[in-house]
This record gives C-alpha cells, structure tokens and sequence, in this order.
C-alpha cells in the first residue's frame, strides 16, 4: 500500500486559515464594510418615512446625472483607448528591439506618480493660460479652444492619460513577462505577416488579461478622478456627486455606493474572466495568421 511523504500529505490537506490571518481578515472586512453599511442604512432609513429606496428611485431623474455619468463614460473610452495606443506599441517596441531601453521607458511611465493631481493641474492651466495670449494670430488658437470644450473636454482626457500610464504600464509588463513575444512575432513573420499584423494577430490575443487589467485601472481612475476635473471648471461624474451633496447629501451617497458597487462588479468580471481564460490556455499560441 503505497504511502503518502510528510510533504505530499501535507499539500493534500485542505489549507486552514490561521488564526492571525483570520483575525487580519475579520477587520479588514470590518474596516470596509462598516462604512458602507452605515452609508447604505443612511441612504435607506429616512427619518419619518421609514426604510425606503426614494433615495435610489430619484437617482435617474437627478438634475444633471445622466449628463455627467455620461461624460465621465466618454471619457474614460476615450483615455483607455489613448493611452494603451502609447504604451501598448512602446512596450513591446522596446522588448523586441531595445531592450537596454526598458529601464528608461518603466522611469517615464512611472514617472507621473511623483507629480501630485495639483502640481499637474496648476501646470496644465499655465499653459491654457499661456496659448491664448501667446497664439491669438495663429490657427493653434482654436486648438486651445477646442480641448477646452465642455461638452467634451479633451484636456482631462490628456490629463488622465498622463496619471493612468503608472498603472498601464505596469499590468502590460507583466502580461509581456508572462508572453514570448519575440517568438510568438517571429513565427508570425515567418508565416508572411507584416509588423502590425503580428502584432494585432499574435500578440495582442495572448496578452487579452493585461489589456482588460490596464483598461479596468485607467477606467476606475477617470471615474473616480475629482481634482483635475474641479480645478479645470469641468463636471464629470465624480464633480456632480460632490455638488449634488450640498443639496441632497442622501441622494449623493446613494449614488456613490452604486458607482462602487458597479467598480466591484467590474473587478469581479475581469478576474473571473482572467481565471476561465488561464484554464483555458496553458501556453500562448500564435493565431488567426496565414501565410500570404
């Protein structure tokens, strides 16, 4: 009868929790979850009425929410796509062909966490300031108009671009330290394709968790973003929240724990989308390229 080693017997017996990570885990729960029951029985329990969700239902008709959600929503396609259209094609520029340049390209793109949002604002209405008055002659002077237009405000999205490339960049690293992208371009080169076609064929399918990571970060950031927007005189989303406290503090907070619960949510799809595609494929594979 075959016997078990201290070792296998160990790895086959269900893992139990400690009871220092138990206690680490109840407060972490608590730390998190007893705001956000508080803010939920405030939003809930209105003095004379009782429990009601009056707090909810007038969310939709709110004065200015579907303006602002919506804006915030265009926004935030807008700098996912920006911003993994710089760094996707630098990363991988710079892993197949430069690789001495990695070190210099993580500084730059890491570089944006130093700035604080009110260093980058004051720098950013310097240099609105500066066009009009510098370029009122000259067709550029529309250009500073038209960033700066509200309906959709460009300047926040090269703004948020800015502050989500420390994140970016790092979840793209590490979906391309989990790809051999150089064999995966060079087999599609082999087979015919042309630069970008490997790229958009054989690399950008292996690296599908990284880019729906990326995107979740940089799409939490600009939803969740209220410096830049406020200093800059633009009401995105986050904006709206803070003016509509003034009015109907109930009415804020309820749409502040549906804002996060629609993040969490969000986190939720893409991790268990990450697991069912790492189930899926245990190596990567070149695809969707035929000889020409």
């Amino acid at each position: 009868m075959a016997r078990l080693t201290p070792a296998a017997a160990g790895s086959a017996a269900p893992r139990t929790l400690r009871p220092g990570r138990t206690l680490a885990l109840l407060l972490a729960a608590t730390y998190f979850l007893v705001p956000l029951l508080a803010s939920a029985v405030f939003t809930l329990d209105i003095p004379g009425q009782g429990w009601t969700l009056s707090a909810y239902t007038r969310i939709v008709h709110a004065d200015g929410f579907l303006a602002a959600l919506g804006l915030s929503v265009g926004l935030a396609a807008a700098t996912v796509a920006l911003v993994l259209l710089v760094t996707v094609p630098a990363a991988v520029a710079v892993r197949l062909g430069a690789p001495r340049l990695r070190a210099v390209l993580e500084v730059v793109c890491t570089l944006p966490l130093v700035v604080p949002p009110v260093a980058l604002t004051a720098g950013i209405t310097t240099v609105l300031r500066w066009g009009p008055e510098q370029l009122a002659a000259t067709p550029l002077y529309q250009t500073f108009v038209a960033v700066q237009n509200p309906s959709f405000p460009v300047i926040l999205v090269l703004a948020y671009a800015v502050m989500a490339l420390p994140f970016v960049y790092r979840a793209l690293d590490a979906g391309l330290r989990a790809v051999d992208v150089r064999t995966l371009v060079e087999a599609a080169r082999d087979l015919g394709a042309s630069w970008p076609r490997a790229l958009v064929l054989a690399v950008l399918p292996n690296l599908r968790g990284a880019l729906l990571n990326a995107s979740f970060l940089a799409l939490a950031l600009v939803l969740g973003e209220f410096t830049v927007a406020q200093l800059l005189g633009f009401e995105p989303f986050t904006v709206w929240v803070v003016q509509a406290s003034g009015s109907d503090a109930r009415l804020s907070v309820a749409v502040s724990l549906l804002s996060l619960l629609l993040t969490w949510a969000l986190l939720l799809a893409l991790t268990v989308a990450g697991r069912k595609r790492h189930h899926r494929t245990s190596r990567p594979k070149a695809v969707g390229v035929t000889p020409s």
